[in-house]
């Protein structure tokens, strides 16, 4: 069993004693929440709460007081794509004043690229028209079904990596950790 981005912070906080509980959100319109991070939760007996993905600001509201989400790539600007719906969470989060964490190795880092240089992949229609093997949806209805999407660098509190939590400004901080290898943390 690896320990994980995300969840390793939650597994980092158990071992530290911390009382943890999870909200999981069930990640539309594949379901990884629901599948596979509730499933690894359960696995290591640590305590889940499922929700759709509409229910999120609903339960930010009383619920959470810290949102910790994944990261597929982070930009040098600190601009991090991640699974469709993080976004949102930054947003809800922001708005509830709940400070949210961005978990990733440094090999999600891409000094490089700009944001007009990352396509957003955008996937099967069916994975939002069908459910199991039923149709939820009118034939021939138009379908938007985003794979991931874009967080910008103002709703990011900081990027946790396993050489130490990356704090803005992050054109300075990236590089920093990218480069030297070294904590950014103060």
């Amino acid at each position: 069993m690896g320990y994980g981005t995300a969840l390793g912070i939650v597994r980092s906080a158990i071992e530290q004693g911390k009382k943890i509980r999870v909200v999981a959100t069930e990640t539309r319109p594949r379901l990884q929440g629901a599948r596979l991070t509730t499933f690894e939760l359960k696995r290591d007996n640590i305590p889940v709460t499922l929700i759709t993905d509409s229910m999120a600001a609903m339960t930010m509201r009383s619920e959470v007081d810290k949102v910790v989400v994944g990261a597929d790539r982070i930009l040098r600007t600190g601009h991090v794509f991640n699974k469709i719906g993080t976004y949102g969470l930054a947003v809800l989060a922001r708005y509830h004043k709940i400070p949210c964490y961005f978990a990733a190795p440094t090999s999600t880092f891409d000094l490089c690229a700009s944001v007009e240089d990352v396509e957003i992949e955008h996937r099967n229609p069916e994975e939002v028209t069908v459910l199991g093997r039923s149709r939820i949806a009118p034939w021939g209805v138009e379908v938007l079904n985003p794979a991931f999407d874009r967080t910008p660098p103002g709703l990011v509190t900081a990027i946790v990596t396993e050489l130490g939590i990356v704090w803005p400004p992050f054109e300075e901080t990236i590089p920093k950790i990218v480069k030297s290898g070294l904590s950014v943390r103060d």
